[in-house]
């Protein structure tokens, strides 16, 4: 097997700690990566806003997945390079549907400035930025890449194939918390279709991808890939899917691969 010549990885539960670090051991790896000249793209459903931390953790340039393929961020600039958003008319509608599908759901979006929510919907609680809080449909805006579905009273994976079954013939519906939220993107959109689109500006192709996830949003990635790896720690599913189990994201899972792989001082 030729060694790889893109990596990409999800952070939360993948590349991060627990604590949500990325350790010294993690750094050195991706900063040798980054020496011989191997591209590391973070794949990540969190907004640009929570990643401010995590840049340094790249070297501070190169490109980053955002969103869950909503957006790519090019991390010198710190700026959105590009983005796929939900038509207004798909993410009213979708909402409608699911107000009348699965009584309860609360709504929030994801746009490239920020974000904003419904008056009760609720606060992550490292999510301090100040943000609208409103009518749904008054709110949405033409830059929304993601739609965010809350049940109270719902379990995760429950809560997910309800809504799945309701609207998942208009948009891409994932999930990758521990709590009833449903993360909705446009028709299409996946960390598989924006990473394709980065991988074939530099000229590399699915085989020569590895990738490191552990949550259902990671699937599409993983399966496009041409070397994937789900996380000792990861959903079942995704542990079915991928090629090859890595271990826990504690236990710097990703770093020990990526040593093996690319003959790594380690």
């Amino acid at each position: 097997m030729r060694t790889p010549g893109l990596v990409a990885t999800d952070l939360d539960g993948t590349l991060l700690h627990s604590d949500g670090t990325v350790t010294a051991r993690s750094r050195a790896v991706l900063a040798e990566l980054d020496a011989r000249g191997i591209p590391v793209v973070f794949t990540t459903g969190r907004p640009v806003r929570w990643m401010e931390d995590l840049w340094e953790a790249v070297g501070g340039h190169g490109l980053a997945i955002c969103s869950n393929g909503g957006i790519v961020y090019d991390v010198s600039r710190r700026e959105v390079r590009d983005f796929w958003p939900v038509p207004r008319e798909v993410g009213v509608s979708v909402a409608e549907q699911l107000r009348v599908a699965v009584p309860g759901t609360q709504f929030a979006i994801e746009h490239t400035a920020g974000w904003a929510s419904e008056v009760d919907f609720p606060s992550h609680p490292d999510d301090r930025a100040e943000h609208v809080r409103g009518d749904y449909a008054e709110m949405f805006r033409d830059d929304v890449v993601k739609i965010l579905a809350v049940h109270r009273d719902l379990e995760p994976e429950a809560f997910w194939r309800q809504v799945e079954a309701s609207v998942g013939d208009q948009v891409v519906t994932t999930w990758s918390s521990s709590f009833a939220l449903v993360e909705i993107s446009a028709a299409g959109i996946t960390k598989a279709t924006t990473l394709a689109t980065i991988a074939t500006e530099m000229g590399v192709g699915p085989e020569d991808v590895v990738a490191f996830g552990d949550m259902p949003n990671d699937l599409p990635m993983l399966d496009w890939a041409g070397r994937s790896y789900a996380m000792a720690n990861a959903h079942p599913s995704v542990q079915d899917l991928a090629d090859h189990l890595a271990p826990s994201n504690d236990d710097d899972g990703v770093a020990t691969v990526l040593t093996d792989l690319f003959g790594l001082s380690g």
